[in-house]
């Protein structure tokens, strides 16, 4: 069939993240290995009875595989509150009375701070020793019925583990060994708690990516939750979520992620799936009044800084840049001055807290900051194998390689998007 120009399909993307050659696929839809790629080069359109055939193949929908790329439409809009300074700006839009009003996403606009519904409340704690040793199958008579209870609503994680997000190793012992169950009274439909993908990260594309999801797919609840690199895959080892986000470089073989992921998932098979290539950096006040052009000048200086936690892509970079100049952490004012976000370093600064701190070029953008940089990291989704096959997952991963998601990170600045999707190790 003649090709439209105007469709998209993210075929081959898919496929390679299942694993999946031409002629397996062409074998179970029926079809041509040549057809495949055909498809895949965008050289012409499936016929309706081939883009079904593919769809079940990839046990997905078809307008998960096939879409119109039209061109989007354009309406009048009065800004809100002072423009910003770049002729190009994201904005949210919103219909008051009769007309458009665009509120720029710049600084603290740029983000939500919001109070989050509950799911379920908890009503009991309950541990081994208190089930009398029968397993969880086994309860005595009259005992509650935790067993009937959805897995993702029993996980527990200790206060301060979550305060927090660095190790401890009892409340770690008692949640990989499942001694720490409870009963929760659900507060949600129970088939909204089914259709939820749980994400841990650090950067604010994800939840950026979260909303643009549930556009797409309205069923599909993205449940968030901030974490740094190390922490976010020690959730994903516990669990914990469907997806860590990392950022994390190894100096010793120059690769992003994979020799982590391979330390940390041993007994378990996972994908990492680019999302971006990150400008990472130094943030500095508004035309870097200090002259900050390395890290050593930081001390040179007498510049104060805010740093991210141990275990953070961030602070792994700054301490790495602080060895390559031969200057200890120590020795630059606010060292120990910890912060949890990349928004909070932009703010430390803004606030005059600190001159300096390590973030990306995208909230320096956001924030109207400087920006030295002095790394490009690659940010990854790291993904267990068998979470490959749930729906929820699916339909998220479904819309990486789609333009209007591309267009969304592409206007933040400081990110390369050109590998979004694309399948850069199989861990087994």
């Amino acid at each position: 069939m003649k090709l439209d120009v105007n469709l998209c399909n993210n075929l081959k993307s898919i496929r390679t993240r299942l694993g999946m050659s031409q002629q397996e696929l062409a074998n179970i839809a029926g079809v041509t290995r040549q057809s495949i790629g055909g498809v895949e080069l965008g050289q012409y359109a499936p016929s309706v009875a081939m883009s079904l055939r593919l769809a079940k193949a990839l046990g997905c929908q078809v307008e998960d595989l096939f879409w119109f790329e039209e061109d989007l439409p354009e309406v009048e809009a009065i800004l809100a509150g002072s423009a910003p300074k770049q002729q190009q700006s994201r904005v949210s839009l919103a219909r008051v009375g009769d007309q458009w009003i665009a509120y720029p996403l710049v600084g603290n606009d740029a983000f939500r701070i919001e109070m989050i519904p509950a799911d379920g409340e908890t009503v009991a704690v309950v541990r081994q020793s208190d089930l009398g040793g029968f397993p969880q199958e086994e309860l005595p008579k009259g005992f509650p019925g935790i067993s009937k209870l959805p897995a993702s609503a029993l996980r527990l994680r200790s206060v301060t583990e979550v305060a927090s997000n660095e190790p401890h190793s009892e409340g770690e012992a008692q949640s990989r060994n499942g001694t720490n169950k409870v009963q929760v009274r659900l507060l949600d439909d129970i088939d909204k708690l089914h259709n939820t993908v749980v994400i841990a990260g650090c950067t604010p594309v994800l939840s950026l990516l979260a909303r643009a999801t549930e556009r797409w797919h309205p069923k599909l609840r993205i449940h968030y939750r901030f974490a740094h690199s190390a922490a976010a895959l020690r959730s994903l080892c516990r669990g914990e979520v469907h997806i860590a986000g990392m950022h994390l470089y190894d100096a010793d073989t120059g690769e992003h992620n994979i020799p982590f992921v391979r330390e940390a998932l041993t007994g378990k098979s996972a994908v990492l799936i680019t999302l971006g290539v990150w400008e990472e950096g130094l943030l500095v006040a508004p035309g870097n009044p200090m002259g900050v052009k390395t890290v050593s000048d930081l001390v040179e200086f007498g510049a104060t800084i805010v740093t991210h936690e141990v275990g953070s892509g961030s602070r792994m970079l700054l301490e790495r840049k602080l060895q390559e100049e031969g200057v200890p952490l120590h020795k630059v004012k606010g060292s120990d001055h910890i912060i949890h976000s990349h928004q909070d370093v932009a703010l430390s600064i803004v606030s005059g807290i600190a001159d300096a701190g390590i973030s990306t070029a995208s909230i320096a953008t956001a924030f109207g900051l400087g920006f030295i940089p002095l790394h490009r990291a690659q940010y990854d989704l790291v993904i267990i194998k068998e979470y490959l096959e749930e729906e929820p997952v699916k339909q998220f991963l479904s819309i990486l390689g789609h333009q209007l998601v591309r267009s969304q990170l592409e206007i933040l600045g400081g990110y390369d998007t050109s590998n979004i999707g694309e399948v850069v190790a199989n861990i087994s």
